[in-house]
């Protein structure tokens, strides 16, 4: 009996160093300059970071927040993932399960008569039962795979709200700006109509030629189809956050760009945050922690399977014997089962299971350094538009005094109107970039915050 035990504890060292009991190590390091060098001034030292909001401290609008609200429980996309989560959970419930004798009931029962005797009836109502024994480590693998995968899940779902809530705010942010340069072209659409008016007078007066006055009517005509395009994206943009609603089109009811207040502290914090915050990160990391345990399940697959089985019941046939009434029966038997002759198999199969495992490995890093690449990229966004919104305040307000300063030369006959048609235009145009770059650097805010694995309740 020594001898044995001692058997069993060697080999059991032995299999260890195999790898078939080892466990998945998770990643505790990034590369360096993950963010880029662009960024080093918002590298905080600690925790700080956008990405730890919650999102109703980052989306303060009421009405985003009804949104948002709305989508997070009616979005198809978020109600399937949720779905998912629960297919996981039941997997791993099952993979826990495994580690339990199975028991069935198989009640059987016969009549039989030979050359017209009288019938025999016998019946048995045995309940068998049967236990892997996992010495080898088949069905612990089996669970810590079905683990990763249920955890796996739970992250998709967050990868999913995170986007669903960055995509909604996107929308709304874009209808702001919609409604902000449908608001400036209609005030310019009005000067101008009463500007063709006046033209059409200093025609009829030998003041303008009809060059000049049919140059002041196309940019009027170009105005008012440049309205009814603002018109036409505005309602694209209610279609498609309707969709994220998972609702018919519909009018948004919202606020205005002006006085929108998102967070100015955009620290990204350290790094190494990166591997607990993004979703898609932690996903790819759970999917090397699955292939793990899938090549150290194909490991055990050389090593016998040891299954002990009984059953116990009452039957009254006994052999040759029949008795009445029945008598209880019990059985036990243990069985090992050594591969043989799959070995080759079973070694292609281990193969496959470490390249997948590299894939797996491979792909996390680009996930990785993917995410990096989103964080500069979204910084540099919002660092450049909110740069550039100053200059473009200085361009309107230096344009605004050119439209005005044409007009009264053009009054006083120093100046042609076709300079004053000139100037208004360009003010309209300088206008409407400004609030498209003001549109940019919310947008740089939204992406940051999603880059960073924003989006949590």
């Amino acid at each position: 009996m020594k001898k044995i035990i001692c058997l069993f504890v060697t080999t059991t060292l032995a299999l260890s160093s195999c790898g078939i009991y080892t466990k998945y190590k998770p990643v505790t390091e990034v590369p360096e300059g993950l963010y880029g060098g662009a960024v080093d001034t918002l590298v905080a030292a600690d925790s700080a970071n956008l990405g730890n909001l919650s999102w109703r401290e980052v989306f303060t609008d009421p009405c985003l927040q009804m949104l948002i609200d709305s989508a997070l429980v009616r979005n198809t996309d978020l109600l399937v993932a949720h779905q998912r989560v629960k297919e996981s959970e039941a997997t791993l419930l099952s993979a826990r399960l495994s580690y339990l004798p199975s028991l069935a009931l198989s009640p059987q029962g016969s009549v039989s008569s030979f050359d017209g005797a009288k019938a025999t009836q016998t019946y048995s109502i045995p309940v068998a039962a049967s236990w892997e024994i996992d010495i080898f480590g088949r069905l612990t693998n089996a669970k810590r795979r079905a683990k990763a995968v249920y955890a796996q899940s739970l992250e998709y779902e967050q990868a999913v709200q995170t986007q669903l809530i960055a995509a909604v705010a996107n929308g709304y942010y874009t209808l702001l700006m919609l409604d902000a340069q449908l608001e400036i072209s209609t005030a310019t659409e009005a000067a101008w109509k009463e500007s063709v008016a006046a033209t059409r007078a200093m025609k009829a007066a030998g003041m303008v030629t009809e060059a000049g006055l049919a140059q002041t009517e196309a940019t009027y005509y170009n105005i008012r189809t440049a309205l009814l395009d603002l018109k036409e994206q505005m309602n694209q943009a209610e279609n498609a956050l309707s969709l994220l609603l998972s609702d018919v089109p519909r009018s948004i009811r919202r606020g205005k760009l002006e006085g929108q207040q998102l967070p100015e502290n955009l620290s990204v914090g350290v790094p190494l945050q990166m591997l607990a915050n993004r979703p898609d990160v932690r996903s790819a990391e759970l999917a090397v922690t699955q292939a793990f345990y899938t090549t150290n399940a194909a490991r055990s697959a050389f090593y016998p399977a040891i299954t002990l089985s009984g059953s116990a019941g009452w039957t009254n046939s006994a052999g040759s014997m029949i008795v009445n009434p029945g008598k209880f029966l019990a059985s036990a038997v243990g069985a090992l089962t050594q591969p043989l002759f799959n070995r080759g198999q079973n070694i292609a199969q281990l193969k496959i299971a470490k390249a997948q495992q590299e894939e797996a490995r491979l792909s996390f890093q680009q996930t990785l350094l993917n995410a990096g690449s989103e964080v500069n990229n979204a910084l540099v966004q919002y660092q450049t538009a909110r740069d550039k919104s100053e200059y473009f305040s200085k361009q309107v307000s230096a344009l605004e005094n050119a439209a005005r300063s044409t007009r009264l030369l053009m009054q006083h006959g120093n100046t042609t109107y076709l300079e004053v048609l000139t100037a208004q235009q360009t003010l309209l145009n300088a206008q409407l970039s400004q609030v498209a770059n003001r549109f940019t650097e919310i947008q740089g805010v939204i992406t940051l915050y999603q880059a960073l694995g924003g989006g949590r309740m």
